[in-house]
Parts: structure tokens; sequence; C-alpha cells
């Protein structure tokens, strides 16, 4: 009986690989992990690097973070001393830099970021590179590239939160989008890290679906039903998969972002959820939403590696309403990822 029992759990697990799929799991951080929007995490070496939205402690833009362990976090920089100047000149109401991302082609990497104010489209998404992330490194300075692309107040997108995806031939693409008419992409020039003059296609990935009786729109403000903004895309198996979030973000205990997902064959879509409803018809199969203790889950950045999958994104704790880092591991079963929030203390 125990051999017809052992024999049958093989033959299930043979069966079905993920039917016994390890459940995801949220770290427990320690240290300067607080007070983090919009992470974007990158590895070099045996150091992981968390690159956030806004003023930095202490001064400066866009504050970095250092672990060795995924667990344990310090401030180790920052990227730029002040807002550039020729952004300051071009978009006076900034008063900080938002979304970083970072990602690594054509030997340096790559930090994406964006320029705007509260509740408009007049944006824009710029580059900085540096052959390095250690900032003990000779070789460690970061330089300003200038301006990738721009959105103005006709334009049906809003050109922030950026993210570069690479295809499966080591094509960069850039999505980007908040609110308005969602989440856009285009094609980026791998030699200069700009646009390709070669495809000025502006590809649709994704957008909420107007309700039958929306509320009305707050004065000057894009209507809260057009809330979805910072996509990240990763290449898994045979699939390109639409991280997004959902809702709104930057309210303290207020906020209501949660993070949805949809995949697709071609890195341009059309990104389906599980159901098979298409995200550019406000389709999205939800990964992490809030729980007791932690409010607000968004402004996701995923961590491919070969030891398994990593998610950031920032929270809001709910008695405080401060954002703060939170890690899970990313699990894959039946072609779709999981994802776990720390859970409210027992």
């Amino acid at each position: 009986m125990q051999m017809i029992r052992k024999a049958s759990f093989i033959f299930l697990l043979m069966l079905s690989p993920t039917l016994f799929a390890q459940a995801p799991q949220a770290l427990t951080l320690q240290g300067d992990y607080e007070f983090t929007h919009d992470p974007s995490i990158a590895r070099e070496g045996d150091t992981y690097y968390v690159f956030a939205t806004g003023h930095a402690p202490g001064g400066g833009q866009f504050a970095v973070r250092c672990s060795h362990n995924l667990t344990e976090w310090k401030l180790c920089g920052h990227i730029f001393n002040e807002i550039p100047e020729w952004i300051r000149n071009v978009s006076p109401k900034t008063k900080e830099l938002w979304a970083p991302d970072v990602s690594y082609f054509n030997g340096k990497f790559h930090l994406y970021y964006a320029y705007s104010a509260f509740g408009v489209n007049t944006s824009g998404i710029a580059l900085a590179t540096n052959e390095t992330l250690d900032p003990t490194s000779p070789k460690y300075a970061w330089k300003d590239e200038g301006l990738v692309l721009k959105s103005i107040e006709n334009d049906d997108f809003n050109a922030i939160d950026p993210n570069i995806v690479l295809d499966s031939k080591g094509q960069p693409w850039l999505s980007l989008g908040s609110f308005w008419g969602g989440i856009k992409m285009r094609r980026i020039d791998p030699a200069t890290g700009k646009l390709d003059p070669a495809d000025s296609t502006v590809y649709s990935l994704a957008s909420r679906v107007r309700p039958a009786n929306p509320e009305p729109a707050r004065p000057g403000l894009p209507s809260d039903w057009q809330a979805i903004e910072a996509p990240f895309i990763v290449h898994h198996g045979d699939f390109y998969y639409l991280f997004v979030s959902f809702d709104l973000c930057c309210r303290g205990t207020k906020s209501t972002y949660r993070t949805m997902v949809g995949r697709a064959k071609k890195v341009t879509g059309p990104y389906l959820d599980a159901n098979g409803t298409p995200m550019l018809q406000g389709g999205g199969t939800e990964l992490l939403k809030a729980n007791g203790r932690w409010l607000g889950p968004g402004g996701e950045s995923v961590l491919q590696r070969p030891e398994g999958d990593i998610i950031v994104f920032h929270a809001y704790d709910a008695v405080t309403g401060r954002p703060a880092l939170q890690i899970s591991t990313l699990t894959w079963d039946l072609g779709w990822p999981h994802a776990a929030l720390q859970e409210p203390s027992k």
C-alpha cells in the first residue's frame, strides 16, 4: 500500500510539475527600506541596488539602497545632486524626479526616469547611463543623456513611468504611461538608448474602460476610472508579461493601488489576462492587493535570476500611511506569476 501511494505521488508530480509549485514568500526587511516609492531593482556582482522616486535623504534625487542578501538594506547614495537644469527649464513645476527604471544593454546601465507635475500629462522621460552601479568603482559616474520622449497636453498618454524590456532578439522596448489613454510602447535604438527612428509607431498595450456612470473628474485632473500606470514587462517562457498598477497611489492610508498582470506572445501585444480579456479593454489578473497591514501595493519591478525571480514594490503602512519597500519571491504556476504581501502581525 505504501509503495502504491508513493508511485501515485510520483505519477502526479510527473503529470503536473506545477501542481505542487512553491508558494511565493514575502521577505522581512530591515534597515533603510522605509519611504521607498516606485522601486526599481538591479544586481551587479554580489550587491542588489534599489532606486526610488523623489528626494534622497540628505539631498539629491533618486535614493539608492544597497543589500547583499535582499533583507538588510542601507542607503548608499543617489543619482543626481539636483534636478538637471534642462528639466528645470522645460518643466519648472517639477519638484522631484519620478519612477527610475534600471536596465543593462549595449555594455552599460541605463536609468530611464520621468519629470512632470501631479495631475498633468505635460511630461517627459529622460535617460542617464553608467558603466557600473558600484559607487566605489573608479568607473562610477552617471551621465545625463537628456530627453527620450515627451507628451504634451493634446496627447492621449502621459510620458511617465518608463520601463525597458529586451525582447527575444535583445531589442529594447520602452513601455510607459499613466492615466489618460493608458500604457504605450516605443521601440528603442540600442546604440543611443533613445527612440528608434526606424519605427515611429506608438503601440497601445493596456487601458481602463470607462464605466457606465463614472464619477466626475476632479478639477484639472484625469478621471479616477482611467487609473492605470507603472508598466513593467518581463519575458518568461513563451510569453511577455505586462505588470501594471490599477487605481490610486500616493495617498497614504487612502491608497488603493493593486498590481495586475496580463501576457502576450509578442512584446507589442495584444496582452490578455487569465480570463482572456484584453488589457486594452480593461483586463488584468490581480497579483497583489491590500491586506490589513499593508495598503496599495504597486509601482512594481521584477528581477529575473537563475536562483528564482523576485518582485519589488511599495506599499503603505495601514496605520501611519508611510510607504515602504516590499520584496516577494515571484513564482510561476500554469503560466502565471504569483507574489505575496507581508501578512499582518499576529
